[in-house]
């Protein structure tokens, strides 16, 4: 490879002026790189707010929503003992509640057999029904039937019990005496109870070494003994006697759900209420999304003259558009009574268009959850006088939409930073060619300027002989 170095043999700095020349070339790159940068900047904060718009619009349809407005809440004076839920919807009320007894689920043992012992061969007959008085009545569901082979020890067993899907569940549990099978209904209440028959290999329905130790049946004179009989739940309502087979009470009263935990010593007040902690909590939400917004614009567009630093959006037209037609929107008035501005509810706008909520107007505003409703979801026919939370849902659903001015103007900062990207490839190309032209350019003229000083080498050389010739 050839070695290169411009300017060796005029001894001019080749390199460097070159590198000046080009600089000036690359100079219309530093208003393009900095008007990218804006572009950039503008283009990350209207990402921003096209997220904050999105917030504010789904915290508007939350409060034109109309479960936003039917929200209840239970209450309970010992959630411990007595725990309560409650479905959207449901109407006001209080009630005593007494807990007599929980719903318990039967449970067998059988006896005690040295660890690992072989149970015998058969099989084992299992179905879900009603004990009463001794005698037990079979439930609808079919019995299900287990085979247990010769070899089949306490913890072999439980296993096939467990896989069978009978409506119990069984256990192996070891002490000092040995292990024992447990059985226990997968459900509570008198309704879940279980009865266990066994067809012995041995032929021996009644004998203590076969598989009839498993038997749970009153007819069966040996086999395994009941631990808790199946129960369900005992309670009073108002002084009014229910009976449930579950602990956790549902259809009792409509929409009420009660957990049962505890036996009680005397009444739980249980209650339902307008949930106004729900209320105030969306609204709260739709403050907190315009106030962000609103913070976000005033930030962007103001311009400090301290620090004489403006925002990054300072005279931009569709941002501060925005900003007005926000401000604006909040002030607006809807078709609704007695409560039409969001003024008269308590959320009143302050210096800088930030939102704020009086609590002793806005609790005063919840003892009226319909009307209040009907300030945020009220269906005018006429756009701007609908409810604020459908007023302000379609506004930010336009700003969003394809052709809204957010996305508009998001669009076209790209277009713009997409153009600035090319001016600068071109310039960048252009200096490039103009670095390559010149060095040629200059190089010719050194390499011309070196051949005239080899000339001139030589003929001064020649002058020098001739004279010293004539000597």
């Amino acid at each position: 490879m050839a070695i290169s170095s411009p300017g060796l043999a005029s001894g001019i700095d080749i390199q460097g002026i070159v590198s000046k020349l080009v600089a000036l070339e690359q100079a219309p790159l530093i208003p393009l790189q900095q008007k990218a940068t804006s572009f950039q900047s503008k283009l990350s904060i209207y990402g921003t707010i096209k997220s904050m718009v999105a917030g504010l619009g789904d915290a508007a349809a939350k409060l034109s929503a109309p479960g936003a407005w039917t929200s209840v809440k239970g209450t309970s004076s010992t959630p411990d003992a007595v725990g309560i839920s409650v479905a959207a919807g449901t109407n006001a009320t209080s009630m005593a509640i007494e807990v007599q007894s929980l719903a318990k689920a039967q449970s067998v043992a059988s006896g005690a057999v040295p660890i690992g012992t072989p149970m015998g061969g058969g099989g084992l007959s299992i179905q879900i029904g009603n004990w009463s008085g001794g005698t037990f009545a079979a439930g609808t569901a079919a019995a299900v039937d287990v085979s247990i082979e010769p070899t089949d020890t306490l913890s072999q067993i439980a296993t096939k019990i467990n896989a069978a899907g009978a409506g119990v569940s069984a256990t192996v549990l070891r002490d000092a005496s040995g292990e024992r099978l447990l059985m226990r209904s997968s459900d509570t209440g008198e309704e879940k109870g279980f009865r266990v028959q066994v067809t012995d290999d041995d032929g021996n329905p009644n004998d203590a070494a076969g598989l009839s130790r498993l038997a749970f049946d009153p007819g069966t004179a040996t086999g395994m003994t009941l631990s808790q009989a199946g129960e369900n739940a005992q309670a009073t309502v108002n002084n009014v006697p229910i009976s449930s087979a579950s602990n956790t009470v549902k259809d009792a009263l409509p929409g009420i759900t009660l957990t049962l935990s505890k036996v009680t010593t005397g009444p739980v007040e249980v209650g339902v209420s307008v949930d106004k902690d729900a209320m105030r909590k969306n609204i709260q939400g739709f403050v907190d999304a315009y106030n962000a917004i609103n913070n976000m614009l005033a930030t962007a567009t103001k311009y400090d003259p301290d620090t004489k630093v403006a925002g990054s959006l300072q005279g931009d037209s569709t941002a501060v558009g925005l900003q007005n037609a926000l401000r604006g929107m909040m002030r607006s008035v809807t078709a609704s009574e007695p409560y039409s501005r969001l003024l008269d509810v308590g959320i009143e706008m302050k210096t800088g268009g930030v939102m704020s909520i009086n609590a002793t107007k806005l609790d005063a505003a919840m003892e009226n959850p319909e009307d209040l409703q009907a300030l945020f979801a009220n269906t005018s026919s006429i756009a701007t006088e609908r409810g604020f939370g459908l007023k302000v849902k379609a506004f930010a659903d336009g700003l969003l939409s394809v052709n809204g001015l957010v996305s508009t103007r998001t669009e076209a900062l790209k277009g713009y930073l997409s153009r600035n990207t090319k001016e600068q490839e071109k310039v960048s190309d252009r200096a490039e060619r103009a670095e390559v032209r010149l060095l040629a350019q200059y190089n010719a003229m050194d390499a011309a300027v070196g051949q005239l000083n080899g000339l001139n080498a030589f003929v001064t050389q020649q002058i020098t002989l001739w004279n010293n010739v004539k000597r």
